[in-house]
């Protein structure tokens, strides 16, 4: 049994670590979403903006898709005990987010975690507490850019699920939520400190003008 589980975290790795949304609009749409998108991202997201809506939702359910099966399939064999469960969780993950097949520059894994929290339904909805995060912080509490709306979305995932398993004394999942989260907000955070940099050079740069113009005109 642990030889197929962990025949099965390896296969969700490997499942992850295929980017469908760096290959499918260029595929189809013969464009490249790494080298065309401002972040240089191989996401949904981009795939959405540069690729188009139709290539876009085959990309979402495709990231989705690769998290979601072999979670469900674990699952579906094993319950929701088994100890590899929490490393199945994160294996699809971690693929998109460092794949070897891209110097280990994969995408940000948004999708792929949605993905990986529906397969444990209907027995486990955390899905709906990630999906109600993203959801306040779109459109009650909107919080920009996206890279720090995700960072927030998923820290605050962890934070309720600790407080659940805490209330419930129930922790068997609680490993494996939290790597799902701690992916994504590594991935994110790592974009946030880039965007940082990028605006404090820029306001530099802004100023050196600013200071040349004056000298010029004094």
């Amino acid at each position: 049994m642990i030889g197929a589980q962990l025949g099965l975290v390896a296969a969700a790795f490997l499942l992850g670590s295929v980017l469908f949304s760096y290959h499918l609009p260029k595929w189809l749409r013969h464009v490249d979403v790494v080298r065309d998108s401002a972040d240089h991202n191989p996401g949904t997201a981009n795939a959405f903006v540069l690729a188009g809506a139709p290539v876009g939702m085959l990309c979402l359910t495709l990231d989705m898709a690769k998290g979601f099966l072999p979670v469900w399939l674990g699952v579906r064999l094993w319950g929701l005990r088994f100890a590899l469960l929490p490393l199945l969780m994160a294996a699809p993950v971690l693929g998109h987010a460092f794949s070897p097949w891209y110097p280990f520059r994969g995408g940000k894994a948004i999708a792929t975690a949605f993905g990986a929290l529906l397969g444990l339904a209907p027995s486990n909805w955390a899905v709906l507490l990630l999906a109600f995060w993203y959801v306040l912080f779109s459109t009650v509490i909107v919080i920009m850019p996206h890279e720090r709306r995700s960072v927030m979305a998923f820290f605050y995932f962890a934070v309720s699920c600790t407080v659940t398993a805490l209330l419930t004394h129930s922790y068997a999942l609680l490993p494996g939520l939290m790597l799902v989260a701690a992916v994504p907000i590594y991935k994110n955070g790592k974009d946030l400190k880039r965007i940082y940099r990028e605006k404090l050079a820029a306001e530099a740069l802004a100023e050196q003008k600013n200071g040349q113009g004056e000298k010029e005109k004094g």
